[in-house]
């Protein structure tokens, strides 16, 4: 069943490297299952949302949270998605995959850079430049999340790593919380327009998507405390750049 197999695959991502969820998620839905780009996107804010509140559960747990990254990073990412998701309205869904392609080729870019890693897990302390600059980066990524139905985790991860200067294992732990958030935001949001436009949410395929990928997140949680963190978003960077590439391909010929 390709919805099983979807959602184990989008959990393990998202368990590995804290990222990525969508942009499995989307072209699964509109590729392979035959879904219309914005009822697709809307779906997808849905998935990664509740995988990434299950995969959260853990490293909170644990206390893998920064949670003033949560407050200033991903409060103003909130805020932006709200705003990402007005502007959607104005644009066909050919131009959300089309930013969407462009977005991937970004995180390809932030995946490659790598580095900024700290060697313990103690948070260090931050400067009111520091925070700022985490509004900025926090707003800018919920605008992304809003247009073209992305968790932003890919470009939140490596925020938290160069910007706040967090360890990895911490970054992928407080980017699940802000994932979460953001999601749910964006698809309430995104639900009261669709509603509007005449489109249908399938609930089914939410819920067999996050019902596989909730052990995914846990299997990907454990293989990346055995594997170099840099290698992972190296081989995941080559990814996202042939997905973004397919995409571009597929969506020109339809």
């Amino acid at each position: 069943m390709l919805e099983a197999l979807g959602g184990l695959l989008i959990g393990v991502c998202l368990g590995l490297f804290g990222s990525g969820g969508s942009i499995l998620t989307v072209p699964l839905l509109i590729y392979l299952l035959g879904h219309e780009p914005k009822p697709a996107i809307a779906e997808s804010l849905a998935i990664v949302g509740g995988i990434a509140f299950i995969a959260a559960i853990g490293p909170t747990l644990r206390r893998r949270v920064d949670w003033a990254s949560v407050l200033f990073f991903g409060m103003p990412a909130l805020a932006g998605t709200i705003g990402g998701v007005w502007v959607s309205q104005f644009m066909s869904g050919a131009w959300q995959l089309a930013i969407f392609a462009v977005v991937m080729m970004l995180a390809a870019v932030f995946m490659f850079r790598g580095g900024g890693e700290r060697a313990t897990d103690d948070p260090p302390p931050r400067t009111r430049r520091d925070l700022a600059l985490a509004v900025v980066e926090g707003f800018g990524v919920g605008v992304l999340t809003g247009i073209v139905g992305v968790g932003g985790g890919f470009l939140i991860v490596p925020a938290l790593v160069l910007l706040a200067r967090l360890p990895m294992r911490i970054a992928v732990g407080t980017s699940l919380v802000i994932i979460a958030l953001k999601s749910l935001v964006g698809f309430l949001k995104n639900w009261d327009q669709l509603a509007d436009s005449g489109f249908e949410i399938s609930w089914t395929i939410i819920a067999i998507f996050i019902a596989f990928g909730a052990p995914g997140a846990l299997i990907g949680g454990r293989l990346g405390s055995r594997m170099p963190q840099q290698r992972l978003r190296r081989i995941f960077a080559g990814f996202l750049v042939v997905m973004a590439v397919a995409i571009l391909v597929v969506g020109g010929r339809g």
